[in-house]
């Protein structure tokens, strides 16, 4: 088989989803994905989804946020809303400080990346 054949572009037509979008112009976004067959009839066999986006101000700037919210309708997630950001902005929190971490513990040799001045060789006169 050539290349081109397993680099092929296609939807899945039994992963079809209608997306909605609500907003209160003031917090935050839902969106409700609504399965759906390929012809576009909403499909009862698929549970309906609903993912939230908000941001949050930190002394780096606002940070975008976007979230799963467990619901059976836009009622309770609108009411989940705030809860499920939260969670998100903790989790999302806790993984920037394991990024810094991991970061900070670190070892660097001379020589042996590459990168930096001089190619990573260190010269002293």
């Amino acid at each position: 088989m050539s290349d081109s054949k397993h680099n092929e572009i296609r939807m899945n037509a039994g992963g079809m989803y209608r997306e909605e979008t609500f907003t209160d112009n003031a917090v935050g976004t839902l969106r409700r994905l609504t399965p759906v067959t390929s012809g576009g009839e909403t499909d009862s066999t698929r549970a309906t989804q609903y993912i939230g986006s908000t941001q949050v101000m930190t002394q780096a700037g606002p940070l975008p946020l976007s979230f799963a919210i467990e619901a059976g309708s836009l009622t309770e997630a609108i009411a989940a809303f705030g809860e499920s950001a939260m969670a998100a902005f903790a989790k999302t929190m806790d993984e920037l400080r394991e990024m810094q971490r991991q970061q900070a513990s670190s070892i660097v040799i001379p020589g042996a990346g590459g990168g930096g001045m001089g190619g990573g060789k260190v010269r002293m006169r």
